[in-house]
């Protein structure tokens, strides 16, 4: 099968590895995002996706907007793709662009489908506590993930899983799934379903002011929060009026229901973290990261901060 891949950043190269070793695909081209100014240096730097093609020697095409560049959508056509596959390619396609292939464009999502659609599912599950989430593989169009379902798998998302580590096991979920969905097209042994548009929910773009922590909250909801903004924009507070990262927390058990006095105080060394009043029980950060430092661990800051009583993060 002639294949097309549309992906950009690191979630997407184990997929694109598994069909690079598949004797019956070949890879006609990849598309990516432009290469961007990264790090502190604003190096220009590669997509993760376009190092791994090009070492393979395949031909890579980095489109400003693919829907604009009429060059490259001839190019995609001369190709005769059988199929285009996306993931976490970043550009909205286009009906012209969805219409080049022959079997259409699939499409994994992390999320189960109408569950989180939009751009962040894999944070917005965590922050919001779900227990289990999982992959879907779709047929893309020109919706946002409003495409008829294809297959789906559940992944589980354990009590301290952040969405990193999350976005490690779908990654790797998702090239096995993918390349079932389309032996399934193309053997006419998956009939794609249609979303239920009703049940369908959001995981909208976050921005740096959704890392902000509100103490006053539960325990478990700001454990949720820490590990699922990261790695951006991450989960931040301060203390003494300096900005401080809080990278990973733990929630201290059977202490869920106490109503504590002292929102955001800093009440001492637990379980080899710092304890932390909330809203509805304490939690215990782990590591944090002061501001112009690295992150550390948050015992270690602790000592070096000289945290006095009634010392508190706000």
């Amino acid at each position: 099968m002639k294949i097309v891949f549309l992906g950009t950043p690191e979630i997407a190269v184990p997929s694109l590895e598994f069909f690079i070793n598949k004797e019956d695909i070949e890879l006609s081209a990849v598309v990516t995002q432009p290469d961007k100014p990264a790090g502190r240096g604003q190096k220009l730097t590669s997509p993760p996706v376009k190092i791994l093609a090009e070492k393979q020697g395949i031909k890579v095409y980095q489109p400003d907007s693919i829907r604009k560049d009429q060059d490259l959508i001839n190019i995609l056509k001369e190709l005769k793709p059988d199929l285009f596959i996306t993931i976490a390619f970043g550009q909205i396609l286009s009906q012209e662009i969805l219409d080049i292939p022959k079997l259409g464009t699939v499409n994994m999502h992390a999320s189960l489908l109408p569950k989180y659609r939009g751009a962040n599912p894999i944070q917005q599950a965590i922050i919001n506590g779900d227990k289990v989430t999982g992959i879907t593989t779709m047929l893309t169009d020109i919706g946002i993930d409003t495409g008829a379902i294809l297959l789906k798998k559940e992944i589980n998302i354990t009590e301290n899983m952040d969405a990193i580590e999350l976005a490690e096991v779908i990654s790797k979920e998702a090239g096995p799934l993918l390349y079932k969905t389309i032996i399934g097209l193309k053997n006419k042994t998956i009939t794609p379903v249609p979303q239920n548009h009703q049940e369908s929910t959001h995981a909208p773009k976050l921005k740096k002011e959704d890392g902000k922590i509100n103490w006053n909250v539960s325990a478990h909801t700001i454990h949720n929060k820490v590990r699922g903004m990261l790695p951006w924009p991450s989960c931040y507070t301060t203390f003494k009026d300096a900005p401080v990262k809080i990278l990973k927390t733990e929630i201290l058990k059977n202490k869920e229901n106490m109503n504590m006095q002292g929102i955001g105080e800093i009440i001492g060394i637990i379980n080899n973290g710092i304890g932390v009043i909330t809203g509805n029980g304490i939690i215990i950060v782990k590591t944090l990261q002061p501001s112009g430092k690295k992150a550390m661990d948050a015992t270690i800051w602790y000592h070096g901060a000289r945290i006095q009583k009634d010392d508190k993060f706000k």
